[in-house]
């Protein structure tokens, strides 16, 4: 596994973008650059793959400490190695994630509503802030509590409070082997699934082996294809939106193409959907688009919640230096 520390050369980069004014556009194995929007303003890329390595693995404890360059794939890899895994089980768009992406991104897999969200596993990461000097948040234990709320506001924030450098992750033991399913329907009594999703009609169930239901045993790699997005029915169109519900929402169940987690995420491709507008709750992404031009791809907030972010954005990145645009703090 490549490791390098290249702590210093990162700091030498942002400290010369704060002195001749010139944003960064952070990227790691770019594998997610459909997400979020494009770049407002002329930046400077800074690619952060090579900063990269473990820093720290002691299985029995179950914390793994990384540098945000390391490919994703080289860090499940060695977890499988102890009989470990990332609980959250993130997506690997095209084999190129890198841990940094998938705390910068904040999107979870299949196994979400089973075991927890990225930022459950976030025990701690040290970030390169907007006045380039170096902040560490939380630690490399669950109990330890000092600043660790902080830690997990980087999940999902798209890279835009500053250079994720490294971040401690709790990992769990490999469950038990597991077969998938297609059944027409889910057995009232059915209990210990570790994944859900319906496409075309049908239901795909996740279990342990041995596990008997009335269907078809499929290939485990279903799971993984529906994480990348490399189903027929998540990458065709010019438009695909993520909508995050209560499971027993009503609102755009018959439209969505695939429905995960029991019910609670959505993905509806129609460009001409507006779901921002009529949401009773949860939140809508348009996850991915072919039109550029298109700025309200976040769900708007509550206009207290859209300066408690406008804050954290200014304390952390004062100069908006950091993937300026990436996302927008529209207000309702």
């Amino acid at each position: 596994m490549y490791s390098n520390d290249a702590t210093d050369s990162l700091i030498e980069s942002v400290t010369d973008a704060l002195q001749y004014k010139k944003p960064l556009w952070l990227r790691g194995g770019n594998s997610k650059s459909f997400f979020g929007n494009p770049s407002d303003t002329d930046c400077t890329e800074l690619d952060l793959r090579c900063h990269a390595g473990v820093i720290d693995y002691v299985p029995d404890e179950l914390v793994i400490s990384v540098r945000a360059g390391t490919p994703l794939t080289e860090v499940v890899e060695l977890l499988e190695q102890e009989g470990q895994m990332l609980p959250f089980e993130p997506p690997n768009f095209g084999g190129a994630s890198t841990i940094g992406g998938v705390i910068a991104s904040g999107l979870s897999g299949p196994r979400r509503p089973y075991t927890g969200a990225v930022r459950d596993f976030v025990l701690g990461v040290n970030l390169l802030s907007g006045n380039g000097s170096v902040l560490s948040f939380g630690g490399q234990v669950m109990k330890n509590v000092a600043g660790y709320d902080v830690s997990r506001l980087v999940v999902g924030a798209m890279g835009t409070l500053g250079v994720i450098m490294d971040v401690s992750l709790k990992v769990l033991p490999k469950r038990s082997p597991e077969v998938t399913w297609r059944v027409s329907e889910v057995p009232a009594s059915i209990g210990n699934l570790s994944a859900h999703a319906i496409v075309n009609g049908q239901h795909y169930i996740r279990v342990p082996e041995g596990e008997s239901l009335a269907g078809e045993v499929v290939d485990n790699d279903f799971w993984r294809q529906l994480a990348t997005h490399e189903l027929s029915s998540l990458k065709e169109g010019d438009a695909l939106w993520r909508i995050s519900v209560p499971p027993s929402s009503k609102q755009y169940l018959d439209e969505a193409t695939v429905v995960e987690w029991g019910g609670a995420l959505r993905w509806v491709a129609d460009p001409k959907a507006h779901p921002h507008e009529v949401l009773e709750s949860g939140h809508a992404t348009l996850f991915r688009t072919t039109d550029d031009s298109e700025r309200t791809r976040f769900q708007p907030l509550d206009p207290v919640v859209a300066r408690i972010h406008e804050k954290l954005k200014h304390n952390f990145d004062p100069q908006e230096i950091f993937n300026p645009g990436r996302i927008t703090w529209h207000a309702n």
